[in-house]
């Protein structure tokens, strides 16, 4: 009888990586080229003096070092020395051939103003926004999304940077690259915006004003219970937004009326802070579910169940794991769990980029589940929950292999015939048919 293997240790974002960089992809390399139109960047300004620029001043561009950090994500290039080898042998994206030192690249890293990579990222993104993304939802919340102007998910992420050989980290100090907070919408998964702190200790709730600051009117903002607080919970109904998240334990509250009940549910307008001096002053609502033996608790300040149901407060919340599952994406599959420079402007660059490069990918796994009503391409007519995101990313080697042979042109057609030998739609298991099963009599006889 063989013995048992021990588990692994250590953190699971942090796996070996790859060294060898993954082959460029034409469909790919032309959707990052339309999403950022590279001839648009305005040119870095440096300051002049009494002497020329430097060389590598006027090789590393703004566009140049957009090609360096996407290709670093995109190909998953094991760092800035392979990054060099690649600009001297191929070029990258939208770059021909160059002849530029790693030190240099990391340089460029350290002193290229966020601002401008802020702008680049937000720019990707509104343009992403502007497509038609109606048939990425599923069709049961297509009314509920329609009553809000937007609905996202927020949640922070601290990144680590324990496996990096990198004399700037080995201080005890330095054993982490700070923490990022950041904003999904909640049915196609595209990243909204993105903040950092250089502070890995950092509340969530550090980024309170910023997130309801950015969330429009009538918009709706899920979260956890790192944002719990009562006078955070009043600006959102102060400002007509709203918020679904959890109740925290042993949190006092008063019953004002019950809206409905059943066997395994109540749902109740209530006061929060009952025993506070400073309780909240608007009503909230309070949706209780009963599985299994435990009571889990929902709260929102949408007060009207014809706008959104029990159910649907419960079942929005349970999409809070959507910011969890691109958490894991960008850092165990994109690689931001490992850090290029060991400095912050060098961490916020990297964090833009992979989450740039995660946008365009998830644009991707949307043409793959849901046809597009501007495109004859086909699709799998999945939702996009059930979409490997890990998968479509995986076949795009094969892809690029496949355009070798001459065997396929077009990605999206090329994986939707493949989607069984490649995984792409998430097998149901067991336990996903019995929550569906415990979720259908909990709610049987409140609609």
């Amino acid at each position: 009888m063989g013995t048992k293997r021990p588990a692994r240790k250590g953190n699971p974002d942090l796996r070996q990586q790859k060294h060898v960089p993954a082959p460029p992809i034409e469909e790919i390399d032309k959707q990052l080229y339309l999403l950022l139109s590279p001839g648009s960047f305005k040119p870095l300004k440096f300051s002049e003096g009494k002497d020329k620029k430097k060389l590598r001043e006027r090789i590393l561009t703004l566009p140049v070092m957009m090609a360096v950090v996407l290709s670093l994500v995109y190909r998953q290039i094991a760092g800035l020395r392979e990054v060099q080898r690649v600009l001297n042998e191929e070029g990258l994206l939208w770059v021909g051939r160059i002849e530029v030192s790693a030190q240099a690249i990391s340089k460029r890293l350290r002193t290229l103003p966020i601002e401008l990579l802020t702008l680049i990222f937000e720019q990707v993104i509104e343009r992403i926004q502007q497509r038609n993304h109606n048939t990425a939802i599923e069709p049961n919340w297509l009314h509920v999304n329609q009553r809000f102007t937007a609905i996202w998910i927020a949640d922070g992420s601290t990144l680590e940077a324990l496996r990096r050989k990198l004399k700037a980290l080995q201080d005890a100090d330095k054993t982490v690259a700070g923490k990022m907070m950041m904003v999904v919408t909640a049915f196609t998964h595209n990243p909204v915006t993105v903040w950092y702190t250089a502070n890995s200790r950092a509340n969530d709730k550090t980024w309170c004003d910023c997130l309801l600051e950015r969330l429009p009117a009538n918009g709706l903002l899920i979260f956890d219970l790192g944002f719990f607080k009562f006078p955070w919970f009043d600006e959102f109904t102060n400002a007509n937004k709203f918020f679904v998240t959890r109740l925290r334990n042993k949190t006092a509250y008063t019953v004002l009326c019950c809206l409905s009940s059943g066997q395994f549910y109540r749902d109740e307008i209530i006061n929060l802070g009952e025993y506070r001096s400073n309780p909240c002053k608007r009503k909230v609502r309070l949706v209780s579910v009963l599985w299994g033996t435990i009571w889990y608790y929902y709260l929102t300040n949408v007060l009207d169940p014809q706008i959104l149901s029990a159910q649907q407060v419960c079942e929005l919340y349970r999409r809070r794991w959507r910011v969890e599952d691109a958490f894991l994406l960008t850092k165990r599959l994109l690689g931001l769990a490992y850090i290029w420079v060991g400095d912050t402007n060098g961490v916020q660059i990297q964090i833009l980029a992979t989450w740039i490069f995660y946008a365009v990918l998830n644009q991707l796994c949307i043409d793959v589940a849901m046809p597009s009503a501007t495109s004859s391409t086909i699709a799998l007519n999945q939702p996009l929950e059930r979409i490997s995101t890990e998968m479509v990313f995986r076949g795009l080697y094969h892809f690029s292999q496949a355009i070798l042979r001459g065997d396929a042109s077009e990605a999206v057609p090329y994986l939707v015939e493949r989607q069984k030998l490649f995984g792409l739609v998430k097998t149901r298991r067991k336990r996903h048919r019995e929550i569906d099963a415990y979720t259908q009599q909990i709610w049987a006889k409140s609609s």
